[in-house]
């Protein structure tokens, strides 16, 4: 930092000095930082490429949900747990090698990279592999001890030692019952006779088999006879086969001071002792053809070897070709398909796109046909003339039945009229013997003086009437 400049006047005669004068540096000016502007096309190219730098090849666990396969053969479904969730996309070529399949509810483990889909500015997972997770109890007791003894290092390719080429003193620790030791001894008896076999007898299976097998493996390990030790059991479930997923019989056969061979199960069966055993065999009789070879064997491999050598040089030319053409050509190649599955993404994007829009489409023209079929409906004439016809008809019954009443009241009034005449019918008084005198105009005699002598009269009887003369 530069120094203050102090510049001192001359002292004056005066009896008060002038202060000294300081002059401070001046700042230099504030540098302003250039500008950088992205475009999208920039700004998505280096979120890919940080992407790719730091999240390729990785693993992750969740839920599947909303699996979808397209008619391009893309698969795409969303990963997901308790708190977030991420859309993956698994490409044509590797959905087809996938041995499991995506399905919604699968709790799995995928194999991939995060890219970005530029279209939708949004990250996504590009699925290379599926495997299924959760195996039940004694499937997640294997993995942790597994995971144990891995950081322990007791699987380490550094700690295995290698088996003798030729051994003439071999031991093996299994069940002297059962096809597994006469299997055994009869292969090594075939292709090497001579060798010297010693079975340490132990239960393989069921309570005690873990005492068993680790003092066979102790027994056999320091008496200093056996060159070689075979662990041997037949196939069986991962429950019959726990003995050999136990960490003590693990640490016993790390600890046996000769190699060891794991024989247990079948070639699917994995336990932890083939993790820990200086070489695993698929089965028992593998075990036999593994460890000991035969004179013919020898001279094949001799010849063998002499073939491998042109073959090995063949494969290094061929490999040195290759390792030009993929700097060379195989950059490109990987650029080019990326962009072609990003377009292929675009596609059926676009795709679906489509679809939902022809579907509204059609929904919105159904439903402009429905509100015409209801308006048509409103003014069609027919149902109107149907509805009156119905209403003539039962306006004409009602009609017929209140002309029906109607007549039987009056039928009713003219009865009791009649009957009420007949009462006040004269004739039945004349029945009884009487008679009406009427004079010649037709009125009714009702005393002498009303008809005088000589004038006509009729005299009503009860059917007849009789004219006379009064006299």
């Amino acid at each position: 930092m530069e120094q203050f400049a102090l510049d001192f006047a001359p002292r004056p005669k005066s009896p008060k000095p002038e202060p000294p004068k300081l002059e401070l540096p001046k700042p230099d000016p504030p540098k302003i930082p250039e500008r950088r502007i992205y475009t999208l096309r920039e700004l998505s190219d280096s979120l890919r490429a940080t992407l790719e730098r730091g999240f390729t090849n990785i693993l992750v666990s969740g839920e599947i949900s909303g699996t979808k396969l397209v008619p391009s053969g893309h698969c795409y479904f969303t990963l997901k747990d308790a708190e977030a969730q991420i859309k993956c996309v698994c490409w044509k070529l590797s959905y087809w090698r996938l041995k499991f399949k995506p399905r919604d509810g699968e709790q799995v483990i995928v194999r991939g990279r995060v890219d970005i889909y530029e279209q939708r500015s949004e990250y996504q997972f590009v699925v290379e592999t599926i495997e299924p997770r959760g195996q039940g109890a004694l499937q997640l007791a294997f993995d942790q001890l597994k995971q144990k003894l891995l950081a322990e290092g007791l699987f380490e390719a550094s700690r295995k030692r290698a088996l003798p080429k030729f051994p003439r003193r071999i031991g093996i620790v299994s069940s002297p019952q059962g096809a597994v030791i006469r299997d055994f001894v009869e292969i090594l008896s075939r292709r090497f006779p001579g060798l010297h076999i010693r079975l340490f007898p132990a239960k393989v299976q069921g309570p005690g088999s873990i005492e068993e097998v680790c003092r066979g493996l102790e027994v056999l390990g320091r008496s200093g006879w056996a060159e070689l030790v075979v662990v041997a059991r037949g196939g069986g479930s991962l429950e019959d086969l726990w003995t050999f997923n136990e960490e003590t019989v693990a640490r016993a056969i790390a600890a046996c001071p000769v190699p060891v061979v794991s024989a247990v199960g079948h070639e699917t069966d994995v336990t932890i002792a083939d993790f820990v055993a200086d070489l695993r065999a698929p089965t028992p009789s593998a075990a036999a053809e593994m460890i000991v070879c035969t004179r013919q064997e020898l001279l094949d491999r001799v010849e063998g070897l002499r073939g491998r050598t042109g073959q090995l040089m063949k494969y290094r030319l061929a490999m040195l070709a290759r390792r030009l053409h993929e700097q060379a050509i195989g950059r490109a190649e990987s650029l080019l398909h990326r962009a072609l599955a990003r377009r292929t993404q675009r596609v059926d994007d676009l795709a679906e796109r489509l679809r939902v829009a022809m579907r509204q489409q059609l929904a919105a023209r159904e439903k402009a046909r429905r509100g015409l079929e209801d308006k048509l409906r409103f003014f069609d004439i027919r149902p109107r003339l149907r509805r009156d016809r119905e209403r003539l008809n039962e306006l004409t019954a009602r009609l017929n039945t209140l002309a029906q009443a109607d007549l039987n009241r009056r039928r009713q009034r003219v009865e009791r009229a009649s009957a009420n005449l007949t009462q006040l019918n004269p004739r039945l008084v004349l029945a009884r013997g009487y008679a009406i005198v009427l004079d010649e105009n037709g009125g009714i005699v009702k005393e002498a003086a009303n008809a005088p002598s000589g004038s006509d009269i009729r005299i009503l009887l009860t059917t007849d009437t009789i004219r006379a003369k009064v006299t």
